[in-house]
């Protein structure tokens, strides 16, 4: 009986150990999952008014960069450009977020060294950013000063043309700066092309009451955690999961929603690799 008493806690021990094991199996795989390459996915759009004698454009969309110790020092951003740049993107978009405050995080770094390693980006058209909710918590004034002085556009509720395009910049929904109504009249100000819009969070896209060529969006990291079967616990949206992650049709509109680059709150992934978008705009069958 005594021996028996004395091996009970030893099998309790065994398991915790156990658990323990299979936890710390879990964190490292879904940091692992956090800080491996992005994906690329590509997609094309056929716009019908595609003007004559104007070749196909590529656009790279990317977003939540969460600039931040430990899984996304600026240095591992530079190495990322660096892979985005071999692309050849014809335009380079990002929809927000370079900053991040994360629970966990081990290190804060300043607006320049946010921002430095985007200016390593290189596409013919630019590179245009519209703020995220975390750059506005951060220090939106000096992050917008930084990326101006090393030559990226930002746009907060704004427009401008490029080439054959019509981009609208329209300002964070999350924290209450996006004006979409704003955004629309300034991209009619600038007459004809083919109508983009760029934003952080997907739930403008509602608000958006004409069809435009592409909304594209972060800011739900698809889920950032998503679990077998039940999925997500939030994707950040008021929309629940309509906005959640991918190429999405809504309505008649083209959506992208991307996973982004970086993490929120925790440094892990599960079922939601890092990614950007690479999307090839032309006419008709020339797109594809």
């Amino acid at each position: 009986m005594i021996a028996a008493e004395k091996r009970r806690p030893r099998r309790w021990l065994r398991w915790l150990l156990l658990l323990a094991f299979a936890g710390a199996v879990l964190l490292a795989k879904g940091y692992w999952n956090a800080t491996r390459d992005p994906v690329i996915r590509t997609a094309a759009i056929e716009v019908a008014d595609w003007p004559t004698g104007q070749p196909p454009l590529k656009l790279l969309l990317l977003s939540d960069i969460h600039v931040a110790g430990p899984d996304m020092p600026p240095e591992r951003v530079k190495r990322i450009v660096g892979d985005l740049n071999r692309l050849k993107p014809d335009l380079m978009l990002v929809a927000g977020d370079l900053v991040s405050e994360k629970g966990v995080t081990t290190h804060i770094y300043k607006p320049a060294e946010v921002v430095a390693p985007l200016a390593g980006l290189r596409a013919p058209l630019g590179v245009v950013v519209v703020p995220g909710n975390h750059d506005h918590a951060f220090e939106p004034d000096a992050l917008r000063g930084e990326l101006e002085r090393r030559g990226l556009r930002v746009l907060q509720n704004e427009a401008v043309k490029l080439g054959p395009l019509v981009l609208g910049g329209v300002d964070d929904d999350h924290s209450g700066h996006a004006d979409v109504p704003a955004t629309l009249a300034a991209m009619d100000r600038l007459g004809a092309g083919v109508p983009l819009i760029l934003a952080h969070s997907p739930d403008i896209v509602p608000a958006v009451k004409r069809p435009v060529a592409a909304i594209l969006a972060g800011h739900t990291h698809c889920g950032q955690i998503r679990f077998p079967i039940i999925g997500a616990p939030t994707y950040a949206s008021r929309y629940g999961d309509r906005f959640a992650c991918g190429d999405i049709r809504d309505g008649g509109q083209r959506v992208f929603v991307g996973a982004g680059l970086g993490t929120s709150m925790l440094p892990l992934r599960f079922n939601t690799p890092p990614d950007v978008w690479l999307i090839t705009l032309g006419p008709g069958t020339a797109a594809q």
